[in-house]
């Protein structure tokens, strides 16, 4: 997605949720400073497959991993969505890249990050201290926000971890999208908040799952990467939803 056509997206976002411009900003500044020091990846140092397939941690990422871990994963770029890396773990799959803004199991990631894992760091307003607490700890990282962008931290578009990971996909060249635990409704599962319960999602997860549904709507309607669904939840327009046998 363009930046000044998601600068749009970003402003209804803001004003929906009553988020502060200037919290994100200074967030995305920590991030650009610590990876200042410590060294980052550029994006053109991400090297992806064609086809990608991208985990939310929704209801039916564990169903969709019983069938996906009997398969052969080489041809596919696997992207983890913060806390759907500790579902992946359990299955041992080691996503090539995970998106997250520190809010997963961090012991999970950072342990995946170790076994080769690159991170895609997530910097806004609410975060700060976990990018402060976390980032020195992790290697192979890129920074983004949802903000203006800066020298080390970038702007791909996306909203919530799993959104951000498809536009990631699509920045990186990707052709071909799979959705995976990416349902959309109104269930999240402990993958989503590890302290909890899987259970009814509050008002703002809600919301917020709504955002990621029409950005993944947009993403689908407005580029030529073909996207496919083996989640079981809500269906998108533009996105083609298969059983995930038919990947074998």
């Amino acid at each position: 997605m363009e930046l000044t056509l998601w600068m749009e997206w970003y402003q209804l976002i803001l004003e929906d949720f009553g988020f502060k411009r200037d919290d994100d900003e200074r967030s995305a500044r920590i991030l650009n400073n610590i990876l200042e020091d410590k060294g980052t990846l550029r994006p053109q140092d991400i090297h992806i497959e064609s086809r990608v397939i991208v985990f939310g941690a929704g209801p039916s990422l564990k169903p969709n991993l019983t069938i996906l871990k009997t398969m052969n994963l080489d041809e596919f770029t696997l992207i983890s969505a913060d806390g759907a890396t500790t579902a992946l773990l359990e299955e041992n799959i080691i996503p090539e890249i995970i998106v997250t803004d520190l809010d997963g199991r961090m012991n999970d990631i950072i342990l995946a990050n170790q076994q080769g894992a690159l991170i895609v760091v997530h910097a806004h307003g609410n975060n700060q201290e976990q990018v402060e607490k976390f980032t020195p700890e992790l290697t192979n990282i890129l920074g983004t926000t949802q903000s203006k962008p800066l020298a080390h931290v970038h702007n791909f578009g996306g909203f919530t971890d799993g959104d951000r990971c498809v536009f990631l996909a699509m920045a990186l060249g990707a052709r071909e999208i799979i959705l995976s635990g990416m349902d959309f409704g109104k269930i999240v599962t402990h993958y989503s908040r590890p302290d909890q319960e899987d259970g009814l999602a509050d008002v703002v997860k809600q919301k917020k799952l709504k955002w990621a549904k029409k950005l993944v709507r947009w993403a689908a309607l407005n580029s030529d990467v073909h996207f496919l669904n083996i989640s079981s939840g809500e269906t998108v327009e533009g996105v083609e939803d298969i059983n995930p046998d038919i990947l074998k």
